[in-house]
């Protein structure tokens, strides 16, 4: 750190996308000769990247932003909360500018205005790693391959904040991927706002690759990634027709066996108001087939209880779809209104009180289901990555194929001998929680 630098601290909310934004903004402004520091007190200025999904986001986001200006007094404002930049000069007009989602630019630009960097940049002592600055852990790392949203469904405010689906081209996606794995990135989370329609917008272009012509299609990315020999993990999923050619990749181990896949719901008529693709898709049908081809593979979703117009019979229906589905992770959310989303005007609100009751109904049974799915692995020999240390209880904290970073389970390792973050070890799982594996490195 250099004591001629401007120093910037960075406030980053909301979803791993999110999470992407801030992590470009860091490395432009990194490149750009400003020092990042971890404290209100150590920086010149602060940028809050902001969540503005639901309520409870909004909140927590004009909560930091106050926090910033109460303990630093210059703050910078962007994310998705920032689309709409009235809610927070309402709420906080001393922000010095506010921006939307995905507005690198401006905000490098308006952190240029307010604290003007005039350290001379030496190329070959202000070094950025070719990867850029990352946010998570360095064994693992988040890939994004798009910005937007071509659906309408009408719970969902994300195409009016981050616009229509736009795919990043597939060569500059499988560059990106290689410089993280060659900075020792052993996990690839592929994201987007609608990670099948990748590629959808720009006709699936070509463009190319180590010198070769590749697709800008879910199936020729999945492909090329494979090549890495790093795990490649598939997040927001919808369960198109195409997906199924990307299982036998699973099946034959080239990436992980893990769909991410939101449902939303299981009952036809709260699809269709819902206004979600796939609703007519026989999912069902397509989760056993995937397994017949895959038995090992790990389906994650997330579901929404009390949505206007959810009756009871609605409601026994996604009961009913559990039992069959036999998922393995799954979140519940209840609904609640988003200003500006379309459902806000659908008859049939659910009261909160039956919201609640369907929640814990749900969760009970999903909590079985899941329980009972790792209690089947007892037995089994697992491939772990390693995230970390348990000094308290004298174990290793790890990752198999079935678990996401920060929102699944985790496995909890009895080693001896010496590892650190991102190894790969074989773990012997000899029991089971609702949530977590417990097992022994294999000699």
């Amino acid at each position: 750190m250099s004591e001629n630098s401007s120093k910037v601290g960075f406030v980053s909310l909301g979803c791993p996308k999110a999470l992407v934004d801030s992590e470009r903004i860091l490395t432009q402004l990194k490149i750009d000769g400003y020092d990042v520091v971890p404290s209100y007190d150590d920086a010149d200025i602060v940028v809050v990247n902001t969540c503005g999904f639901i309520d409870s986001a909004k909140q927590e986001s004009l909560d930091a932003i106050g926090e910033a200006l109460k303990e630093n007094g210059k703050v910078i404002v962007t994310g998705c909360m920032g689309a709409k930049a009235d809610d927070i000069i309402q709420v906080h007009p001393n922000v010095l500018n506010v921006s939307g989602p995905h507005a690198y630019e401006e905000v490098v630009s308006a952190v240029h205005e307010h604290v003007p960097n005039k350290r001379i940049i030496d190329p070959f002592v202000d070094l950025v790693p070719p990867q850029g600055v990352k946010l998570t852990p360095r064994h693992y790392a988040y890939l994004k391959i798009s910005e937007g949203c071509n659906h309408r469904c009408s719970f969902c405010i994300i195409p009016s904040m981050r616009g229509d689906l736009v795919s990043r081209p597939i060569g500059d996606v499988l560059e990106e991927a290689e410089r993280l794995a060659a900075a020792g990135v052993k996990e690839l989370l592929v994201i987007s706002q609608d990670t099948s329609a990748y590629g959808v917008d720009s006709k699936y272009k070509t463009s190319f690759w180590n010198g070769r012509p590749v697709s800008a299609r879910m199936q020729s990315l999945c492909e090329c990634l494979a090549e890495l020999g790093i795990w490649v993990r598939l997040h927001y999923v919808y369960p198109y027709p195409h997906v199924d050619k990307v299982i036998p990749l699973m099946a034959e181990g080239k990436i992980l066996p893990y769909l991410d896949i939101p449902f939303q719901h299981a009952s036809t008529s709260i699809l269709k108001s819902m206004k979600r693709p796939a609703a007519a898709e026989n999912n069902l049908k397509r989760i056993q087939a995937w397994r017949s081809i895959c038995p090992e593979l790990t389906i994650r979703s997330t579901f929404i209880v009390g949505f206007p117009g959810e009756t009871e019979e609605d409601f026994n229906c996604l009961l009913d779809f559990l039992d069959e589905a036999q998922l393995d992770r799954v979140g519940c959310f209840q609904y609640s209104p988003v200003e500006g989303a379309a459902a806000n005007a659908l008859p049939g609100i659910v009261a909160d009180s039956l919201k609640q009751e369907r929640w814990e109904r749900f969760m009970e049974k999903q909590q079985g289901i899941s329980a009972a799915r790792l209690q089947a692995k007892i037995g089994s020999t697992q491939k772990v990555i390693i995230d970390g240390i348990d000094e308290e209880n004298d174990r290793l904290i790890g990752r198999s194929s079935a678990d996401a970073p920060e929102i699944d389970g985790l496995v909890h390792i009895e080693a001896d001998g010496e590892f650190k973050p991102g190894d790969f070890v074989d773990v012997k799982i000899d029991n089971a929680d609702d949530y977590d594996l417990y097992g022994k490195v294999t000699s």
